[in-house]
């Protein structure tokens, strides 16, 4: 008889002939200029359970250009194991043909010529197109949201996530966990969340006070689907206080907590689960260790480091997949749930191309409606871009330079510093920049752009922090997003050194002369998590910075020397 292994080890090889790169046969139809919706679609229906998943949406209502990273470091056992491999190399592991619409979906190179060629991606209209067919087939379908979705644009801001609750409700999703939504502040992460017409799940939410479990988010939620008891376990984003401000919500506190997932695994196995899936926000090598320590979790829907993977990756019994981010892609997962056991799988990562998927007359009506308030705002044109704008990759990103020239120019600094974050969407060369791009890559709830002094030692430290959230060879001590952007600094990181030796060589570039630790040099940043921190908002420096200078081009970025890797 089969083993389970073996069981599993066939959903893999299914997942992949779902197509080349578990897409289809849909990169070979394009190309001939007959891609349909149809063949984006197709799926040769499996099991008796069928899950779908987006996550880190960031707001994004509409369809956009989204860049996939260049550079994506892994470290320790995820040296050289996906997603830490990107570009050429990802194209091979993948068989994925140069030029082809999944070479332009799922890595960076000739973006700029690609997007020409396959036009914009994502909008929620479009994804209710695909959520809505997948239903019509399977109408019990489990659709689970994987957080960072009331935050990151124009509208959210303005609306302090409304609008975003609005549309992902005409969806109709099942669950969710949460990130940035947290960023919103207590009271009104509490107004939003006792209206939802869906569950809000997190197993490693907790009262801060008394350490026990938040009653506003339970830790999981038990379906009835396709004949078979489903547990689904909400995992939030482990590190909130840290990667975040605290001070915007007192009263929780986060972890990952894995001692209690397990104890939430037994608790749901015991109240009849045949499957448990894991709706994560930990990111993907937090997901995979996490896999590995607790023993019973079926499938994980890894969220909050925008991997898009066309296979999944299995550790130990558990699939994990990987759905990408802006609305870029729907993951569909079909299982085979057989006494008590998943028995097997097959999955798609359905890349939503917005010329090809139509989008849902009803969704597209409410989010015009949505945006209608705010358009002659947020459409308004500041200037133009003669060069690849794109935010993704472990140092820099060309939006990344821009913020940081628009902070040392605008708040006459020496040195800028910009968050690492990886949500915001992309622009094309020749491409207007309207006050709405600007925001989709700076709209938070803590913008103010300081303007302070700090000294060449205070910068190592940071530099130094900063690079073991993101280079720390365990996972669980991962707690950032990508390294923080520098403008004005320049220096040398070793990512295979320890804690507090992977950063040298740092250097003024406006003089060249080497950063003298006693020395107080002139600092401009954004998104401290500091409370009461004075500035104007990022979104007003850039605005300016682009105004004055018209039309704007952004060179390389050559002031980070990486080794080690």
């Amino acid at each position: 008889m089969i083993s389970r292994r073996d069981f599993l080890q066939v959903g893999m090889a299914a997942s992949a002939l779902v197509g080349a790169s578990g897409f289809g046969n849909w990169a070979r139809l394009a190309a001939q200029q007959r891609l349909t919706q149809d063949q984006l679609l197709e799926f040769d229906t499996f099991g008796n359970v069928t899950l779908v998943h987006v996550t880190d949406i960031h707001g994004q209502l509409k369809p956009l250009y989204f860049r996939e990273p260049s550079i994506n470091i892994g470290v320790g056992g995820n040296n050289g194991a996906v997603p830490h491999i990107t570009g050429a190399d990802f194209r091979r592991l993948y068989g994925i043909a140069d030029g082809s619409p999944s070479h332009y979906a799922l890595s960076s190179g000739d973006f700029a010529a690609l997007a020409q060629a396959y036009g914009r991606v994502g909008g929620l209209d479009r994804v209710a197109t695909v959520v809505n067919a997948i239903r019509a087939e399977r109408p019990d379908a489990l659709f689970l949201d994987g957080g960072d979705t009331w935050h990151g644009s124009y509208t959210t801001y303005h609306t302090a996530g409304q609008d975003m609750v609005n549309v992902m409700n005409a969806l109709r999703p099942d669950a969710m966990t949460f990130h940035w939504e947290f960023t919103l502040g207590s009271d009104r992460v509490h107004e939003i969340v006792e209206g939802l017409p869906f569950a809000a799940l997190g197993q490693n939410v907790f009262d801060a006070e008394w350490d026990e479990p938040a009653e506003l988010f339970p830790p999981y939620k038990m379906f009835e689907r396709g004949g078979t008891r489903i547990a689904v376990i909400g995992q939030a984003f482990p590190y909130m206080p840290i990667a975040n401000p605290g001070w915007m919500f007192p009263e929780y506190s986060f972890g990952i907590r894995d001692e209690n997932m397990a104890a939430m695994v037994e608790e749901v196995r015991a109240a009849g689960a045949e499957c448990v899936v894991c709706l994560s926000h930990n990111g993907f090598d937090v997901d995979k260790k996490m896999a590995r320590v607790v023993p019973g979790i079926d499938v994980i829907l890894s969220a909050h480091t925008h991997d898009a993977l066309p296979e999944p990756v299995i550790v130990g019994d558990t699939v994990i997949l990987a759905s990408g981010s802006n609305g870029k892609f729907v993951t569909r997962v079909d299982l085979d749930i057989r006494d008590g056991r998943m028995m097997g799988y097959r999955s798609k990562l359905i890349p939503i191309f917005s010329d090809v998927i139509a989008p849902d007359r009803e969704v597209a009506a409410l989010i015009e409606a949505e945006r209608a308030p705010f358009l002659p705002q947020m459409t308004e044109v500041v200037g133009q871009t003669e060069s690849l704008l794109y935010r993704r990759g472990n140092f820099n990103g060309s939006w990344d330079d821009l913020i940081c020239d628009a902070l040392l120019s605008e708040r006459d600094a020496e040195i800028a510093l910009s968050p690492g974050v990886r949500w915001g969407p992309s622009l094309v060369p020749g491409q207007d920049i309207t006050r709405e791009d600007i925001f989709g890559v700076t709209a938070m709830t803590y913008g103010e752009a300081y303007r302070t002094e700090m000294t060449g030692e205070f910068l190592k430290i940071v530099l130094e922090d900063v690079a073991d959230n993101i280079f720390n060879p365990d996972p669980y001590y991962q707690q950032g997003g990508d390294m923080v952007r520098t403008g004005g600094l320049g220096y040398r990181i070793d990512v295979s050194k320890p804690q507090g030796s992977r950063i040298s060589n740092m250097t003024l570039l406006s003089t060249g002369e080497a950063i003298d630790p006693a020395r107080a040099y002139v600092v401009a940043g954004w998104a401290s998590v500091n409370q009461d921190t004075e500035g104007p908002q990022i979104w007003d420096v850039v605005e300016s910075h682009i105004r004055k200078q018209g039309t704007v081009t952004v060179s390389e970025n050559t002031s980070v020397d990486i080794v080690g890797t």
